[in-house]
């Protein structure tokens, strides 16, 4: 199994604390945790990648914990959650799928009963290609207000042989969410829907 090299990684939080209507008593915080790391299988076509998911595991519990950190350290207090990765131009769009397994489940891990599937997207790109990526809430998908995705990418990355692999959360819906829908206090969470 390739080993996984890491060159850097960030932490972005952004507090929202209106949209130009009033402005909330508690902000918003949307995180996000961005890694990069070598991309094993660059330059190549390499038949066998899906054994590199469980290398990834212990980086995206690391990523988790570091993620849940930078909002405050409550996994109660995080409603929204998402993942992507942008893939170098010498990899191939399934070298980001890799990230769907221990992205997603180092989240749902650390939040406890996550109910929701973590939404995701990736997209092949040089540095400093942004990436939107999607939110719903962790425990029904179903909630409207919690529809959301945040940009994400850096200046430097990533490089041709590298994938940044990101994660996102939130603490709670679009800070003047009101197009009705699901409300989060009705979610049952019993399938990940409703």
């Amino acid at each position: 199994m390739p080993e996984v090299v890491l060159r850097k990684r960030a932490i972005i939080v952004e507090e929202i604390f209106h949209e130009g209507g009033p402005a909330s008593p508690v902000p918003l915080k949307r995180g996000a945790a961005i890694s990069v790391i070598r991309n094993p299988f660059a330059g190549r076509y390499v038949e066998e990648i899906a054994s590199f998911m469980d290398d990834l595991k212990p980086l995206g519990l690391e990523m988790a914990k570091a993620l849940l950190a930078a909002l405050g350290g409550d996994p109660a207090s995080v409603e929204g959650y998402g993942k992507g990765a942008i893939v170098g131009a010498a990899g191939e769009l399934e070298h980001g799928a890799l990230w769907h397994v221990p992205g997603g489940y180092a989240m749902r891990e650390i939040l406890g009963d996550a109910k929701a599937i973590v939404p995701s997207t990736k997209k092949l790109g040089a540095p400093g290609t942004r990436l939107d990526v999607p939110i719903t809430h962790v425990n029904a998908s179903y909630v409207r207000s919690h529809f959301d995705a945040m940009e994400v990418g850096l200046s430097d990355a990533p490089k041709a042989d590298e994938i940044a692999l990101v994660l996102v959360m939130t603490t709670g819906p679009r800070i003047h969410a009101r197009v009705g829908g699901l409300a989060a206090g009705d979610v049952k969470g019993l399938d990940g829907l409703r």
